[in-house]
């Protein structure tokens, strides 16, 4: 079997900014949630069995407490926040396992999720639904994965590397010094994406690069600045380090069964009235007549 780890915060806000508004009888903000709803039952369709969706219930999570300009839900529409309970309330009742994040960031649950479906010997592969580079270091050989689902991009561990110049391990290294303008934190000045990759292909954490500059492979240009920018903001350096790093102790599930659609709960018919997606309960409806899917949960 292959799990399906899905990123439900980048895909509501790419459907929020990619589809028509909608809104229900309330005046509430729907749009954004019909089209995840219908973007993951299309995985179903196709064929994914076991899956789960990681959102963030809220924006902020243990980080900000550890760096004050960690991104917040600052400058997000309101139109776009409202839409998370309705969406984890919407897959729930679609029969999909739903992750939503308080502490945690969505982030740390697809990391967690990924590494504990990663040892069940039944697992084929898993299979990382989301663009974002921070996901990168979950990757494991072509085991586990990351899926761009609207580009159609599948990144194995050679994936990384050819696009980021480190092994996956290296990543939360990488952005450490380049920063992550999306977490909101800086990197280290002078530090871009080649000299980052030159360095940590060589070095792979920051603790194994030498102090002295003059110790430096020959093959990196400008050791000295670097080296002198990145011992000047030590601190600094392993804090973004551990603002990037996943946390993998998020609980997710208990075993990868839980993670096997099953079928749509009952309320699932006046969930989709309540977002106007009636072709999408229609669906959900064939699929289970088919024989695909166990009957509804209850």
């Amino acid at each position: 079997m292959n799990v399906y780890a899905i990123d439900g915060t980048y895909e509501l806000f790419r459907h929020f900014f990619a589809v028509p508004s909608s809104k229900n009888e309330s005046g509430q903000e729907i749009g954004a949630v019909r089209g995840v709803l219908t973007s993951v039952f299309s995985m179903i369709e196709a064929g994914a069995t076991h899956l789960g969706v990681a959102t963030d219930h809220v924006v902020e999570s243990f980080r900000n407490d550890l760096y004050p300009g960690y991104k917040t839900a600052e400058g997000v529409a309101p139109e776009l926040l409202s839409q998370f309970p309705i969406l984890e309330e919407a897959l729930e009742s679609m029969g999909v396992l739903v992750w939503p994040m308080t502490y945690f960031e969505a982030d740390d649950a697809l990391a967690a999720a990924a590494a504990k479906a990663a040892v069940d010997e039944r697992v084929t592969q898993v299979l990382i639904c989301t663009p974002d580079k921070d996901l990168a270091q979950c990757v494991v050989g072509d085991r586990v994965v990351q899926l761009d689902r609207r580009r159609n991009i599948v990144r194995n561990e050679a994936g990384v590397e050819e696009k980021f110049g480190v092994k996956p391990e290296s990543m939360p290294d990488y952005l450490a010094v380049t920063g992550d303008t999306a977490d909101g934190y800086p990197g280290i000045a002078g530090w871009g994406a080649k000299a980052a990759s030159l360095a940590l292909s060589k070095y792979g954490h920051l603790e194994n690069i030498p102090k002295d500059w003059q110790g430096w492979d020959p093959s990196i240009r400008r050791a000295r600045p670097l080296a002198e920018s990145l011992f000047a903001a030590w601190d600094e350096a392993l804090l973004y380090r551990t603002l990037a790093t996943l946390r993998l102790d998020v609980p997710v599930f208990d075993s990868v069964d839980d993670l096997r659609w099953n079928g749509p709960r009952d309320n699932f018919e006046q969930s989709c009235e309540r977002l106007r997606a009636k072709d999408l309960y229609r669906r959900v409806s064939a699929k289970v007549q088919s024989g695909a899917a166990a009957v509804p949960l209850g």
